[in-house]
């Protein structure tokens, strides 16, 4: 008599029938994935020096901010996060069981399995930044709370997490986005379902990255430069400027680009060249956009706020006509209403860009940014420039690779200019030439800076051009290039550009969710460069915040391991 199934949920047995299940499955968890959305946020960017709390703040987010954080703190939680990775595990664990079973095919489970794969690494990588060592659970399990049993499953720190994220990403049968005729490649309520997923080469060249295998993670990021590589020259403007760093459909400077990376609709074409991975709150569904309570003081909370160094930051740059001034600051990354600086990348489906006041205080409709063009440009970057080829990295931060690229001293060719010329992952083509014609993928690539009109880094605008002269850096005689500046050594010019490359994230990519990461990345590598200094590192950025603000409550840590969490079950 008790043996009755349930009428308002598909019974297990009745489940995982065909590829419409299997859909539902995947889509399933990155709705859930969208409930850790705001948790994600306060601790990658309110522990970082970008982002400050405001008078409204309760003490928990006082001790992200501080980090002095205490086991009962909700926002330093792991649970929701391994509830998500639960779900994925069950996922994968049945879609294998459809595959063997023949419930549906190759590459429907390769595509499936590995998106789930790719997305449990990233939330592993996430809980392992934050809290340093934690559990490592691959198998499907009936309750959530034996995760926390040491007994039942392994913790690994992060030095022996990140290896094994990258052997089992390294793994997956597919690594590419869902293909053009795959059923989760569609419209899910009129949003294009491409922009939802997890992109796997992002995932990998982050994971390689931080084990500083720099080679395989510019191979990674690479990857998704070279995105539209295999429509050709003849899908025009989708070749030209997806991913490539470009302001719109045209080879010129559009500065008004920046805030419409944030306020366009997801089916605006400029949109999706920038994004690779962004979600959306819609107000017909749940969970609720938690963005507006932390962000807004018109219909939300207004619990934190930009900080004042990263307010400086912005108001310390020039244009390229010397005006002082950076238009990603104020009025698009923040904006002041009613006297009080307000994030504004979250808002702009809620709050008018011009009036700061919502249209509607009860349609909370919005974005969850995840991974864009400039952050993958910042890391590939990176990687370049810890391979020892800075003027690719300097390329992309400033005027992009044809205008740092079109002086090359030994030739007059125009054909053997604007180009790198180098092997692979650094081959870069930014030519555009009309006798022969040639167009370069990289052509549009105006660099970070550029097409934000703002002053070269580091330099004045009128020795840009000048700034390398062709040399690279294992050439006699690059220090001159360093005209007025202490750099001599190859080592010390590495960490010069690897300051102007956290500088310039601070600058473009604030409160997209990555700035704890790329702080804490590179203060573990210098840590183990020279003990002390990334230490050093870590500690001047964080106390710059509070020195900026005039308030205290930051002590400085003496170890690397106190900045991680406390790993406390709720």
């Amino acid at each position: 008599m008790f043996d009755v199934l349930p009428e308002d949920a598909v019974d297990e047995s009745k489940a995982w029938q065909n590829i419409y299940d299997a859909d539902a499955g995947v889509t399933g968890v990155y709705g859930q994935l969208l409930s850790v959305a705001g948790q994600y946020e306060v601790l990658n960017e309110l522990r970082g020096d970008l982002m400050d709390v405001t008078v409204n703040s309760d003490s928990y987010l006082k001790q992200i901010n501080t980090h002095t954080v205490t086991g009962d703190n909700p926002y330093a939680n792991p649970k929701p996060f391994y509830a998500v990775i639960q779900n994925c595990n069950d996922v994968m664990k049945n879609l294998r069981l459809m595959y063997d079973s023949r419930k549906i095919g190759k590459s429907d489970f390769d595509q499936r399995y590995s998106d789930m794969g790719a997305l449990r690494s990233w939330l592993y990588f996430q809980l392992g930044i934050h809290f340093g060592q934690i559990p490592y659970v691959t198998e499907a399990i009936e309750n959530i709370d034996d995760v926390k049993d040491p007994a039942k499953f392994r913790r690994l720190n992060l030095d022996e997490l990140v290896p094994e994220l990258i052997s089992f990403m390294e793994s997956l049968p597919y690594k590419d986005a869902y293909a053009s005729g795959s059923s989760l490649n569609t419209q899910i309520d009129g949003y294009p379902s491409k922009l939802f997923f997890v992109n796997k080469y992002c995932v990998l060249g982050d994971l390689y990255l931080w084990k500083n295998d720099y080679h395989n993670a510019a191979i990674a990021y690479k990857q998704v430069l070279e995105t539209s590589t295999p429509l050709g020259d003849a899908a025009g403007d989708i070749y030209y400027n997806q991913f490539v760093g470009s302001s719109g459909s045209v080879d010129e400077i559009k500065t008004s680009a920046y805030q419409g990376f944030f306020s366009r609709s997801l089916q605006d074409k400029e949109f999706q060249w920038e994004w690779i991975w962004t979600m959306v709150f819609d107000k017909n569904f749940r969970p609720a956009n938690p963005f507006i309570d932390l962000f807004s003081n018109a219909g939300g909370k207004y619990l934190v706020k930009p900080s004042a160094v990263a307010i400086s930051n912005w108001k310390a740059q020039d244009q390229t006509d010397n005006t002082p001034y950076d238009l990603r600051g104020e009025n698009n990354s923040y904006k002041m209403i009613n006297g009080q600086p307000v994030i504004m990348k979250f808002l702009y489906n809620y709050l008018n860009a011009t009036t700061g006041v919502p249209a509607n205080t009860l349609e909370k409709n919005g974005k969850w940014f995840l991974y864009r063009a400039s952050l993958l440009h910042l890391r590939y970057a990176e990687a370049a420039n810890r391979e020892g080829y800075d003027k690719i990295a300097y390329a992309l931060i400033n005027q992009g690779i044809r205008t740092t690229y079109s002086f090359n001293p030994n030739t007059s060719v125009e054909t053997e200019k604007s180009a790198t010329f180098l092997p692979e992952p650094y081959n870069l083509d930014g030519r555009k030439i009309d006798a022969p014609r040639i167009r370069g993928k990289f052509h549009r690539n105006l660099g970070i800076r550029g097409r934000m009109n703002a002053k070269v880094s580091g330099l004045s605008y009128a020795d840009s051009v000048a700034y390398f002269n062709g040399v690279e850096r294992d050439a006699p005689g690059y220090e001159q290039f360093y005209p007025n500046r202490t750099v001599k050594d190859r080592a010390g010019l590495t960490l010069f550009m690897e300051n102007k490359i956290i500088d310039e994230g601070a600058l473009e990519l604030a409160y997209e969710g990555n700035r704890w990461q790329d702080l804490l990345r590179i203060a573990f590598r210098r840590e183990k460069e020279m003990a002390g200094s990334g230490l050093s590192f870590l500690n001047g950025k964080i106390k710059a915040k509070f020195n900026a603000s005039g308030s205290g409550g930051f002590t400085e840590k003496t170890s690397m391991s106190q900045w991680f969490l406390p790993f406390e079950w709720e």
